[in-house]
């Protein structure tokens, strides 16, 4: 499968990574500049030094009077090439040596620094940069991690404000409700409802071919067929916004195994799921994964074709995690789809739980969908991390 998000993730990871290569080689470069530099110098005031005083006594008491240098060796270009040489040798090793190990010091600062910031990209907002010194770079990773910890606190605070929501009264949940109520109304008058009227008028149609055309009126009872499959697809896909908008007092695990053996039993679909025991997720979270995930199986069912739909639900690094993925058609995530409904109401609720959300997507490859969202209200889930919970239930 291809993600465009993914893609350009790996593309910027390259760069940094080149980008820091860079940089210790340019510290090598540097280091040899310098050294090097000051081999050549030096050699340029001995050959001047030796030169100039050859046979040139009040050269030789100026330098003693004003530099307190006596040149009392006879100047040899055999040995002062010799010498060039060696210099020069000395000098490149210094150099390499020295520029690497300043180059190596810088890029490891650098890194940590790059390393926070994919960190908080990917929604990692516990990460911290460690001790870089008092310097810049150090500068700059203190200012990173205040960056950090205000951003994390934010998303706990959405958080909060999402399990306030979640707990409003009923007058709230009630207009909810109306809202969902009247877009299932439309849905079923633009979809449903349309499919049936041209089930009808092909029906009509068919009466009167089916004694002046029989292979005419065979093509047009295919067509129907379709069209009834394809209306009782829609019917399943918006019955599953029928069940409640809450979890009725039960875990957000219960609720998704519930759900799928519901549709287990329904389809024909090959529906399987991993469901790890999480504890203590707070409720604002837990509705709106649940509603996230009726979006999601709605979609697979109205659009993908798919033959088997798998659902996981675990953590890992402090992250509540669902992923769907079916081996449906696929789409393109730069295409029209992107901006559907289904979609984009997905989106906002992930963002209200301060949450991420990748799509990884292709034609003809299938679709995966997964929500990552952080636990920062002092949640510790009973089990350890994700795949390797002893709690999880399978199918």
């Amino acid at each position: 499968m291809s993600s465009t998000s993914d893609e350009r993730v790996y593309r910027h990871m390259k760069q940094s990574y080149s980008t820091l290569k860079s940089i210790q080689w340019q510290a090598v470069q540097q280091a040899l500049f310098w050294t090097n530099s000051t081999v050549l110098t030096m050699f340029g005031i001995f050959l001047w030094i030796g030169h100039f005083s050859k046979d040139r006594p009040e050269v030789n008491e100026w330098l003693a009077k004003y530099l307190h240098v006596s040149v009392t060796v006879e100047f040899s270009w055999r040995i002062f090439f010799f010498q060039l040489i060696v210099g020069l040798v000395v000098a490149t090793v210094v150099g390499l040596v020295s520029g690497y190990i300043a180059g190596n010091l810088l890029k490891k600062r650098l890194h940590s620094l790059w390393e926070a910031t994919m960190n908080l990209e990917r929604g990692m907002l516990s990460y911290r940069v460690p001790e870089l010194g008092s310097d810049e770079i150090g500068e700059l990773g203190w200012q990173l991690n205040r960056l950090a910890a205000k951003w994390e606190g934010q998303v706990a605070s959405l958080q909060r404000l999402s399990t306030h929501n979640a707990e409003l009264h009923d007058q709230v949940k009630a207009a909810a409700v109306t809202e969902e109520r009247q877009r299932l109304a439309r849905e079923l008058h633009d979809a449903v409802s349309q499919q049936l009227f041209a089930i009808a008028m092909t029906t009509a149609a068919i009466k009167r071919l089916i004694d002046k055309n029989p292979s005419r009126a065979a093509q047009q009872i295919e067509l129907v067929e379709e069209m009834a499959a394809g209306a009782q697809a829609e019917m399943r896909a918006l019955l599953l916004h029928l069940r409640p908008a809450t979890l009725q007092n039960k875990s957000l695990g219960e609720a998704v195994e519930e759900l799928l053996e519901e549709l287990k039993i329904k389809h024909t679909l090959d529906i399987n799921w991993e469901i790890s025991n999480i504890a203590n997720i707070p409720n604002g979270i837990e509705d709106q994964l649940f509603r996230i995930l009726q979006e999601a199986l709605s979609n697979s069912l109205r659009h993908s074709r798919a033959h088997s739909i798998t659902v996981k639900l675990f953590t890992l690094q402090g992250h509540v995690r669902l992923r769907i993925a079916d081996d449906g058609i696929g789409f393109d995530p730069e295409g029209e789809k992107m901006t559907s409904y289904g979609l984009v109401s997905m989106r906002e609720r992930v963002d209200e739980i301060g949450g991420a959300m990748e799509i990884y997507s292709s034609p003809g490859n299938g679709t995966q969908i997964e929500i990552r969202v952080p636990l920062l209200l002092d949640v510790h889930p009973k089990g350890v991390d994700g795949e390797n919970d002893p709690g999880i239930v399978s199918r």
